[in-house]
């Protein structure tokens, strides 16, 4: 624990790190989501993506191997350390980096995974900036090709995307952001900055009390706060904050305080909100560090981050695919970011 909110061990790290290596090479069951030009298109995932072929996914491989890049560094003495730095560079190859570019230069395919799996890909590119030069090379290309494709998409959406699932902008743009800081990409940096103010820094009396949809794994409430807290200096988001959720020191609205009730974790979709929780919990945590210690915000945050993380970690069960497949990066992130 860390204060009062859990911190990541090193036993659930390795745990983690074995999972995610399962994952990344496991090809099937694979939702693949690929238009097809001719029959000719009709090719297995590993063909298509050599690289991301794994965890059900792209969107979902790709941020499986930014956890296992992220759980090397932050615990060196990792037992699965070698054996998750020969798979990386084994999927992390300069070829497969470039049959990666190529699919998304292929007609019909130019928005493929658009706007969460580029911005997962940035996100991972960030990691392994800290990790390995060779493997950050090999990446560049890809790299290039999906910031270029996200500057252009922020610069023509006029309206944010504000719904709780993979299509969300204030997601997109953060996991973006932090790689632009991380690489000094002024350019980046200052767009993510620009666009983030122009969508979201009028909103006032936010209604969250609609929250959640019943497949959310974010919140569009939180994560719209979250991304401000990332671009406005301390006194400037609270005067944001202070007219977005007016009611919150009296507990208002509730629902988003309480976590979401997962009714059956079994099923794929309903078990999103698992990772809607650890969304939740990893905002409410950032906020509570943000509200003064007078602040009566301040405790619901932290009550409300505490119980988020209570309601959602023990559910991630290793043996159901499902939630195997995704959930652990989730809680990687939200425990150590």
């Amino acid at each position: 624990m860390s204060g009062p909110f859990p911190t990541l061990l090193a036993s659930q790290a390795s745990e983690y790190a074995r999972l995610g290596l399962a994952n990344i090479r496991r090809e099937y069951p694979h939702l693949l989501q690929h238009a097809l030009n001719s029959a000719a298109d009709a090719r297995t995932p590993r063909e298509l993506h050599p690289a991301f072929y794994g965890s059900y996914d792209w969107h979902s491989c790709v941020h499986q191997h930014w956890m296992l890049v992220r759980l090397v560094l932050m615990f060196p003495q990792l037992p699965e350390r070698a054996e998750i730095d020969r798979v990386l560079h084994e999927h992390l190859t300069a070829a497969n980096m470039q049959a990666e570019v190529d699919y998304f230069r292929t007609p019909g395919r130019e928005f493929f995974e658009r706007p969460y799996g580029w911005a997962w890909l940035l996100k991972l590119a960030q990691e392994i900036q800290a990790y390995d030069a060779a493997l950050e090379a090999n990446m560049a290309p890809l790299v290039s090709y999906i910031r270029a494709g996200f500057m252009r998409y922020l610069r023509a959406l006029t309206h944010p995307v504000r719904n709780g699932v993979h299509g969300n902008t204030a997601v997109a743009v953060a996991l973006a952001l932090g790689h632009a800081r991380a690489h000094d990409d002024q350019e980046l940096k200052l767009f993510c900055t620009a666009r983030a103010a122009y969508w979201f820094g009028h909103d006032t009396d936010y209604p969250a009390q609609y929250e959640p949809s019943g497949e959310d794994f974010y919140s569009p409430c939180l994560v719209e706060a979250g991304l401000m807290a990332r671009i406005l200096p301390r006194e400037q988001f609270l005067r944001w904050f202070d007219r977005f959720l007016p009611r919150l020191a009296d507990g208002e609205p509730g629902n988003l305080l309480r976590p979401a009730p997962v009714s059956d974790p079994t099923d794929p979709k309903i078990a999103h909100l698992i990772g809607l929780n650890l969304n939740k919990g990893w905002v409410w945590r950032r906020l509570a560090g943000i509200f003064a210690a007078d602040d009566p915000r301040r405790a619901r945050a932290t009550a409300a981050a505490v119980a988020h993380y209570a309601a959602a970690l023990p559910l991630l069960d290793a043996q159901d695919f499902n939630r195997a497949h995704w959930l652990p990066s989730f809680a990687v992130y939200t425990l150590t970011e």
